[in-house]
């Protein structure tokens, strides 16, 4: 079932028994929205973008919208992709102490909400692919979008949970809302487990035999 931005609006509203401010409803959402695509990992919310290291720095920039990785790799000039190895940054600080140690970088950390640590820093502007999952458009902007054509349930929860927190609702009303939200991300997480292992096998790699 879809659920376009003003049906979300006019439900809210509608279960809270309340006129919320549409800048309210839009700070509920978007909250709601952000729990969301940050403990669910979407296959349909993926992007791949290319770009080149610079020669010398050990930072990489991410792109606007990114969530998480799924790859980072160095392309060589005939084509071909080396994976790097995401690590952490403490990691990174131990094997790397000496940012002047150059090479191919082997390893990748996430520095700060805008750019990656590259491990050794590149001694050449390497070409890089990085596939990753990103953070959509919001409804309240977009007015429909995937998440509330494919599980509008667990936006609503979300956002309904926002709203009576607000409200100061009472203890069991905030805690029935609350189960009621994590019981959709729940099955919105196997929902995207599910669609993960699909393009796993897609992919080409081994498909395990059950049963």
């Amino acid at each position: 079932m879809t659920m376009t931005y003003t049906e979300l609006k006019t439900n809210i509203n509608d279960i809270c028994e309340n006129s919320f401010t549409d800048s309210q409803l839009a700070l509920f959402t978007e909250q709601a929205e952000q729990k969301i695509y940050n403990a669910v990992q979407f296959p349909a919310l993926r992007k791949n973008v290319t770009g080149t290291m610079t020669s010398g720095n050990k930072y990489l920039t991410m792109p606007s919208d990114f969530l998480y990785s799924y790859s980072l790799a160095v392309i060589s000039s005939s084509g071909v992709y080396t994976f790097l190895l995401n690590k952490d940054v403490n990691f990174m600080r131990e094997a790397y102490p000496n940012p002047d140690t150059t090479g191919t970088p082997v390893h990748y950390a996430y520095f700060d909400q805008d750019s990656f640590i590259l491990g050794p820093t590149p001694n050449s502007s390497y070409s890089t692919e990085l596939h990753y999952g990103y953070y959509p458009q919001s409804i309240v902007d977009a007015g429909t979008t995937w998440l509330g054509t494919e599980f509008d349930s667990a936006l609503l929860n979300g956002a309904l949970v926002e709203a009576i927190r607000f409200l100061k609702g009472e203890p069991d009303m905030v805690a029935m809302y609350d189960k009621m939200y994590a019981e959709s991300l729940i099955l919105l997480k196997n929902l995207g487990d599910g669609k993960l292992r699909a393009d796993t096998y897609r992919s080409g790699q081994p498909r395990l035999q059950v049963g």
